[in-house]
């Protein structure tokens, strides 16, 4: 896809050359084609968002004569990304999913939450609707009926969403699953960790998580991985829920995450690592993965802290030291400066809107009130 010159990492002493590609246009391939031969020696192609997954899978024939990429059925990416078909793939194979309805429509929306038990999660329902027609943002967690109409007022036509089962964040855990399966389906690489904070809070990415083990969730997930037949890279949410004592399946991204440095093995395999080995025909070299490390997204964790209002984590005392941040590294600053850069200009902005906002009203205010005329006493 098409990133914008001042995106922080274009600013790494590590990135050799860029090439924008708009896979929307009708010459996508011809793109792809033209960095190919830009590149002069063979390359990976590794997608890192939904849509890009999507589209590879379903042109990986015309793709591989130029790229190395896994051989994953054509329509399995998208099927995985659409939280509808996600759904009922986990029906299909017995692995424990919140309870998801689609709604096409604001008739349908409302005859679901007629019967649903509030809060409930609202989701687009495949990756390009994110892009051309967002019902919401990212995903979003309504707690009312009236916020739920509200929302409606602000859609200009029709939905494509899936209303999803809440599950409490008092009963519940987050935790994550990355995993790369080889060309026999084989998992040459899979890692669990526990997500502690997202943003937005509760319902979006990942700003701040753990290493942990968890062999009952990395069975389920590789299993589930290996009756659908996928290759490649995946990033799962999982949300274990306390009332029934079972892991359910929120997410299944079918490309790389971007916390996948959080997750390492004691012989510094991640899944890139491990998925660039594989395809170039060398072996992964098995070994146990290193607990402990944690992940922070510098300027969203700090985001979510401040909106939650909750106790700061309680970390086991068994933790590593080692930190591993999405934007700050010493031996490439430069990212992490751009990335303040941003963000503060944004926080500015935002809170120069909030400021207008507020100065306005307060003036209509002023403007519209009925003034009472001053009784004239005149002495007679």
């Amino acid at each position: 896809m098409i990133t914008s010159s001042l995106a922080p990492h274009q600013f790494s002493r590590y990135l050799d050359r860029s090439f924008p590609v708009d896979l929307d246009q009708d010459d996508a391939l011809e793109q792809l084609q033209r960095i190919a031969r830009q590149l002069g020696r063979p390359a990976i192609l590794m997608p890192t968002d939904d849509a890009a997954a999507v589209y590879a899978a379903r042109h990986a024939q015309e793709i591989k004569p130029f790229f190395i990429l896994p051989s994953v059925a054509p329509e399995l990416p998208q099927a995985l990304a659409n939280k509808r078909d996600l759904y009922e793939m986990c029906t299909a194979h017995n692995v424990p999913a919140p309870w998801t309805a689609f709604a096409g429509s604001i008739g349908e929306t409302l005859a679901l939450a007629a019967n649903a038990s509030f809060p409930i999660v609202i989701k687009n329902s495949e990756p390009f609707s994110c892009l051309s027609r967002p019902s919401v943002t990212s995903t979003t967690i309504i707690r009312t009926h009236a916020e739920l109409l509200r929302l409606i007022e602000q859609w200009t036509g029709q939905p494509q969403i899936v209303v999803q089962e809440y599950v409490p964040r008092d009963v519940a855990e987050d935790w994550i699953v990355h995993i790369y399966c080889g060309r026999e389906g084989i998992p040459l690489a899979a890692f669990t960790g526990r997500k502690h904070r997202s943003w937005p809070p509760e319902a979006g990415v990942t700003t701040a998580a753990t290493a942990l083990p968890n062999e009952e969730l990395l069975a389920l997930a590789t299993g589930f991985c290996r009756n659908i037949g996928y290759r490649g890279i995946a990033d799962m949410d999982w949300r274990f829920d306390r009332r029934d004592g079972r892991y359910k399946l929120v997410d299944f991204n079918p490309r790389l995450g971007a916390n996948f440095r959080l997750f390492v093995t004691e012989n510094d395999i991640d899944v890139v690592r491990a998925q660039h080995l594989d395809l170039t025909g060398r072996p992964v070299s098995a070994s146990p993965q290193v607990f402990g490390r944690r992940f922070t997204v510098e300027n969203l964790d700090l985001a979510s802290r401040l909106l939650q209002f909750s106790t700061p984590l309680r970390e086991p005392e068994e933790l590593g030291k080692v930190m591993e941040f999405a934007w700050f590294a010493i031996d490439d600053p430069v990212p992490f400066l751009v990335m303040l850069l941003r963000f503060g200009t944004l926080v500015l902005s935002r809170a120069i809107q909030t400021i207008v906002a507020r100065v306005k009203t307060l003036v209509s205010s002023v403007l519209n009130r009925p003034w009472r005329a001053r009784e004239s006493h005149t002495d007679v």
